[in-house]
């Protein structure tokens, strides 16, 4: 008996190595199951005892039954004679420890715990995956593409696991290869009876800032801070900043020298174009700045509750501040949350947004 313990713990120590699952959790689960199959082995004996201990080799199961002067529950009760015989102090009305013999455990009782146990592992090894996933939740991560599938969903791996990005999840336009590697962001760990997988997606706004926190040292350490992001995935992105430091410039510092730093970012994004603007506290400034690359001639703000505005643009500007199918304005009015109403300077009206 004392060998096949010792294969027993030593069972467990692989399983803790190789799949990473922590013995403790599963040896409180297979002193769940092994409970579970006593009792249903033994009748419905209510109170068993597991007592498994990897430091002295110890693996005793015993079950309790209450010593009375008449049985009337055959599973729970036992009579005084026959408790002595498992301890001679025995007394009526206290229970008695009856220890069980590993041979003593029916077929149906072992299949039982090898299942629960089986299971226990299962959910252990779920459980290191969730507190893996949880660690890359709203962080930008690279995936290697291993499959594209004929819907357009792309398979990835992301640290030894398999990640779906889904069709809806890709810019438009984008083609995918088995090999390329993709930076995707973590918008959510999805976790089931089953399995946990990250959703992850290549359109998300919040992509753009990671990215830029990488590529931006001044980002990273706090002294430049991203306020703001709107996008229109494959198109363009508008990015405000702001420097708690008067002796950085915050748009420069995400620029880079030669342009190098929102370069990377934009090849990342496959040529999305990217605005860097200053952030300001004062929201007609704000809103004349997200507005780029049109110059404002000024900014009305005409319900700060309500938050809409007027911007008033040169005549010559009316088509670059609305952009292509009022793109430049809507993503100005998202970065801002303000309704813009942009007009030219000669008093036409121009287009709500």
């Amino acid at each position: 008996m004392k060998n096949e313990n010792q294969e027993f713990f030593e069972a467990l120590r692989l399983l803790e190595k190789e799949k990473g699952v922590p013995a403790d959790y599963l040896l409180e689960k297979i002193k769940t199951a092994i409970g579970i199959a006593v009792r249903r082995d033994y009748g419905g004996v209510e109170a068993v005892l597991v007592d498994i201990d990897p430091d002295t080799g110890r693996f005793a199961v015993s079950i309790q039954k209450n010593v009375v002067e008449e049985i009337e529950d055959e599973a729970n009760d036992i009579l005084l004679d026959e408790a002595k015989r498992y301890n001679k102090k025995a007394i009526v009305g206290q229970p008695v420890e009856i220890p069980l013999a590993t041979k003593e455990f029916g077929r149906i009782a072992a299949q039982a715990a090898k299942h629960v146990i089986r299971q226990g592992i299962r959910e252990g090894e779920r459980e290191q995956m969730l507190q893996q996933f949880q660690h890359k939740l709203h962080e930008a991560v690279t995936g290697k593409v291993t499959r594209i599938e004929p819907t357009g969903n792309v398979l990835l791996e992301i640290d030894g696991s398999e990640v779906m990005l889904f069709a809806g999840e890709q810019v438009p336009g984008e083609t995918y290869y088995v090999g390329q590697l993709v930076k995707v962001y973590v918008s959510d760990v999805v976790a089931n009876e089953r399995r946990c997988s990250l959703k992850v997606s290549r359109t998300h706004r919040e992509l753009v800032k990671r990215l830029f926190e990488t590529e931006v040292p001044e980002i990273y350490d706090g002294t430049v801070l991203i306020r703001a992001v709107s996008r229109e995935a494959g198109s363009r992105s508008k990015l405000a900043v702001y420097s708690n430091d008067p002796q950085v410039d915050a748009v420069g510092a995400c620029i880079g020298p030669r342009g190098v730093r929102v370069a990377a970012v934009c090849e990342e994004l496959g040529g999305e174009k990217i605005d860097v603007i200053r952030y300001s506290e004062d929201p007609a400034e704000f809103i004349a700045q997200a507005l780029a690359p049109a110059k404002v001639v000024s900014v009305d703000i005409i319900d700060e509750e309500e938050r809409i505005c007027r911007a008033t643009v040169p005549d010559h500007q009316l088509s670059l501040a609305i952009g292509n199918k009022g793109q430049n304005a809507k993503l100005a009015a998202r970065l801002t949350g303000y309704k813009i109403d942009i007009r030219p300077e000669s008093g036409f009206y121009g287009e709500d947004e």
